[in-house]
């Protein structure tokens, strides 16, 4: 029985009764075949299994046995081999000392011998490897190594090679030697093994390491005058020191053990006692003879050869113990695996007789009843399923076809969509009513479902048409397949026309390709894409939308949602443009560039042609301060309009808005189209916001200007007081003082007797108008210098050089026409109470004073080296200087780090800065 839901019902679909097979057909193989055949069959696969088993079973084991002979091969190859490697090793000591100490008592003797040894070595190392096939090629190896060596007896025989270069070339042949060694003890089948090839390998190692610094060192005690100590020292100690740690990490406990007592040996304590000799340096450090040192050393070399032998004997042990374990393993399992074979075949035959004889009883009692014969009787009384059958065929039959019956019935209904119909439970009982009433819960459920489908459609259909934002599902060809009215309201299309054209044609030709690509990866299964793109309305506008898609693969479409993000999109131009444009006005950029700044980004927000900034003159003219187009006669008529009505203005294609300062009519910022449409609604309240800027803009410039003119008046009129009082001391008091000099000489002259107290006293009074004078002459001067009126500003420069108290450095490169006044008067006092200051309060012992001019400006540089720590802002008469050269146009700047002096630079303007107000 199969359920299977539709869109409008269920059909349930009831497996019919195979008619009866006709007469004479033949029945397939397996229906042939008794049923002892087939538990047979049955068996023969899993016993097959078995069999086979067994086979990759002992071809296994035989692969491991085969691989552990082969590895016990290779490591009595690698034993020979490493006995070829230490006779290679004696022979080049002996050759060494034959070089390094010819005079030495036996040592050609002690060459020959080892050269007879190593030969002998290599002949029984041929033998070994004769019978070894695979990788390393041993016996090319030997070849190999055999050809070098006679290479360089022959050398070393002629004298052709120094100790260090002999050394070095049997070092080659020994590291070839070991290097071989290690390839043959790399098969490692077992970890047993494994660790044992290591510590072998370790201590092969450090024998090697060992035995070069023998060579070295006796190679160093046999030169009369040794140089290169440190060379020899340390350098192999070190390699033996970590092949050891290696050892010992390998290595079985009593190797390890003899390990520690050869260490300890007194052979072993002398080598020490050498390295650390040769490693603390010095300049004549106490080495021990050649004798002694060949002796103790040898000593030591031949217990770690004995270590090696013995990490050897376990390594061959453990390859034997393997391969013999290996070859027992696999004779067990083929043992087991016989007897489990054995046993399995005589369970299935067993198994086999006590199914086949019910059976046989069952079939022909089931023969018996589809015949209406009840007599027959079945003598098996097994509790199994055989049993059950016969009784429960009947039965089951009529049951079937009752229960058919519903089906087809509930079928029926659920094509004509009578979700009401209902089984009758009742005329069944057990299972049977379960699986009746279960059928029953499920149409309910289905009916109850389709109900909630329904709302929900019309609840989604509520929502899909009354949602602001734009819903749609399109296919991957490229179509609409359903949208909502949002579509309609935003684009300006019926939906009739969105749904017969390919999509993409209502996309700005611009961003087309753009969005084909994410349909295209939407396409090919992306989950999901978020993008934004402008969309073409009726009207020619343009429309950005803020895409939300995800694709159904399966079906070919795509569910996806917009919002039109057109407004927030101008409304962020906006505010970034206007903030660049309070960004001019706050850090008080000239109002020609804030005006020509305000007229671009006009233009740029409002996507207009046009944009200028007017002012509106007195006799009604209107002046163009900053625009973004070169034609700006398109905004006349919304200017003219601006000022007809002193507010925001549209006149055809152009719009304007007023500028105003202080309650008065400024000037207005006017834009207009390009195109024959005109601008949309809202621009001039959009216009508004930058005209507010250029208004503060404006007033800021104003206020700038009216400070400046202020500080000028200021300024003017205490040097008007200076040269005032200047001229009163000098026509008024200064003559007073020479008349009564002039009385007083006279009076003095006339008198008779000169050493009267008058007389004293009168001189007294002489020296103090003469006192007075000067006195009034400096005031005079400080007020206001003659000499500046007189000569200009290098005179008067350098006469307040001449008075100084601490010398000063003068570099002027200053025009040869004079100056304007205020800029002269100004330098002088800027100079004047620097110099008064480095001289009371910096204690400088030099000023350096550079006035040069360049693109109409004087830069005046005044520094000295004295204290520093000049601060403007405390009270001193810096302040007063600041507002003197800021009052012109000027600017000041001081540095003043403590104790590093300061500096001072004024720049002024040599001639009056216009104003774009």
């Amino acid at each position: 029985m199969r359920f299977t839901p539709g869109m409008r019902g269920a059909r349930l679909l009831v497996r019919r009764r195979r008619p009866a097979r006709a007469a004479g057909a033949r029945p397939p193989l397996l229906a042939r075949l008794r049923v002892r055949t087939k538990l047979m069959l049955l068996v023969l696969p899993p016993v097959a299994g078995l069999l086979a088993f067994t086979v990759l079973s002992a071809m296994a084991q035989w692969n491991e046995a085969h691989t552990l002979k082969d590895f016990k091969a290779s490591t009595e190859v690698s034993f020979a081999t490493a006995g070829f490697y230490d006779a290679v090793a004696r022979e080049r000591l002996a050759e060494v000392l034959a070089q390094a100490a010819p005079d030495r008592p036996g040592t050609v003797a002690d060459r020959n011998a080892a050269r007879r040894a190593t030969d002998r070595a290599l002949a029984a190392a041929e033998g070994t490897a004769s019978g070894h096939e695979g990788q390393p090629d041993v016996a090319g190896v030997l070849g190999s190594v055999d050809n070098q060596l006679h290479a360089v007896r022959l050398e070393s025989g002629s004298g052709a090679l120094t100790a260090a270069q002999i050394e070095q070339r049997y070092a080659t042949v020994a590291t070839y030697l070991l290097d071989t060694v290690r390839r043959l003890d790399s098969g490692r089948p077992t970890r047993t093994s494994g660790r044992a090839g290591d510590a072998y390998l370790a201590v092969l190692g450090a024998v090697e390491a060992a035995a070069r610094e023998r060579v070295a060192l006796a190679a160093l005690l046999a030169t009369p005058h040794p140089d290169g100590q440190d060379a020899a020292a340390g350098r192999w100690s070190a390699l033996e020191a970590a092949q050891l740690d290696t050892f010992r990490q390998t290595a079985s406990g009593p190797l390890r053990a003899r390990l520690a007592g050869v260490l300890l040996q007194p052979a072993g304590r002398t080598v020490r006692a050498t390295r650390e000799t040769l490693l603390a340096g010095g300049a004549q450090p106490q080495l021990p003879s050649l004798e002694h040192w060949l002796t103790a050393s040898g000593d030591r070399l031949t217990a770690l050869r004995g270590i090696a032998h013995d990490a050897a004997g376990e390594l061959a042990a453990d390859a034997d113990q393997g391969l013999k374990a290996a070859q027992a393993r696999g004779e067990r399992e083929l043992a087991l695996s016989v007897g489990v074979l054995f046993a399995v075949t005589v369970l299935a035959l067993v198994l086999g007789r006590s199914i086949s004889r019910p059976l046989s009883e069952v079939s022909e009692g089931a023969k018996a009843l589809a015949e209406g014969d009840l007599s027959y009787d079945v003598h098996y009384t097994g509790r199994d399923e055989i049993g059950v059958v016969a009784d429960t065929f009947r039965e089951l039959h009529v049951t079937s076809e009752r229960l058919a019956a519903e089906i087809r019935t509930m079928s029926t209904a659920i094509d004509d969509n009578r979700l009401g119909h209902r089984a009758d439970v009742a005329a069944f009982g057990g299972t049977w009513a379960q699986l009746l009433g279960g059928m029953n819960a499920t149409m309910a459920s289905f009916a109850a479902a389709h109900g909630r489908r329904r709302k929900a459609e019309r609840e989604l259909a509520s929502i899909f048409h009354l949602s602001l934002d734009l819903l749609c599902i399109c296919g991957t060809d490229g179509y609409f397949k359903r949208l909502n009215p949002a579509f309609e309201r935003t684009l300006g299309h019926p939906a009739g026309t969105l749904l017969a054209r390919p999509w993409l044609e209502f996309v700005h030709p611009a961003d087309r390709a753009r969005t084909r690509a994410v349909l295209d990866r939407l396409a090919n299964g992306a989950e999901s894409a978020e993008f934004e793109n402008r969309c073409l309305r009726a009207d020619g506008t343009e429309r950005w939308l803020q895409w939300s898609a995800r694709p159904v693969t399966g079906e070919g479409l795509i569910y996806a949602a917009a919002r039109d993000v057109t407004e927030s999109r101008r409304a962020d131009r906006e505010q970034a443009a206007l903030r660049r444009v309070a960004t001019l006005v706050a850090r008080g950029d000239p109002p020609h560039e804030v005006f020509t700044a305000v007229a671009r980004e006009v233009g740029m927000v409002l996507s207009t042609g046009p944009a200028a900034v007017l002012r509106y003159e007195a006799d009604g003219a209107v002046t163009v301060l900053g625009s973004a187009h070169a034609d700006t006669s398109a905004g006349e008529e919304a200017a003219a309009e601006v000022a007809h009505t002193r507010g925001p203005a549209r006149a055809g294609r152009s719009v304007g808005a007023p500028i105003v300062v202080d309650d008065r009519l400024w000037g207005a910022v006017v834009a207009a189209s390009t195109g024959p449409e005109p601008l949309p609604p809202g621009t001039e309240s959009r216009l508004a916001d930058f005209t507010e800027l250029v208004a503060t803009a404006i007033a800021n410039a104003d206020s700038q200007a009216q400070l400046r003119a202020s500080r000028a008046r200021v300024v003017a009129a205490s040097d008007a007081s200076r040269r005032r009082i200047e001229r009163d001391l000098h026509d008024g008091v200064q003559q007073r003082l020479v008349s009564l000099q002039l009385d007083l000489r006279t009076a003095e002259s006339m008198m008779e007797d000169r050493s009267a107290d008058v007389s004293q006293q009168l001189a007294h009074l002489g020296k103090g108008l003469d006192d007075a004078f000067e006195d009034l002459l400096q005031i005079s001067r400080g007020i206001h210098p003659a000499i500046l009126s007189r000569g200009g500003l290098g005179p008067a420069l350098r006469a307040l050089a001449r008075r100084s108290a601490v010398p000063v450095e003068l570099d002027l490169r200053l025009p040869p026409d004079r100056l304007p006044e205020p800029t002269e008067v100004a330098v002088y006092y800027v100079t004047s109470e620097c110099l008064t200051n480095a001289a009371k309060h910096a204690r400088a012992t030099v000023v350096q004073v550079e006035a040069r001019t360049y693109d109409d400006v004087l830069e005046v540089t005044i520094s000295d080296d004295g204290s520093g720590g000049a601060d403007p802002g405390g009270g001193s008469g810096l302040i007063g200087l600041v507002d003197r050269v800021e009052a012109i146009g000027g600017r000041l700047g001081i540095t003043s780090p403590p104790g590093s002096g300061t500096t001072l630079t004024a720049r002024l303007p040599l001639r009056e800065r216009p104003t774009d107000v």
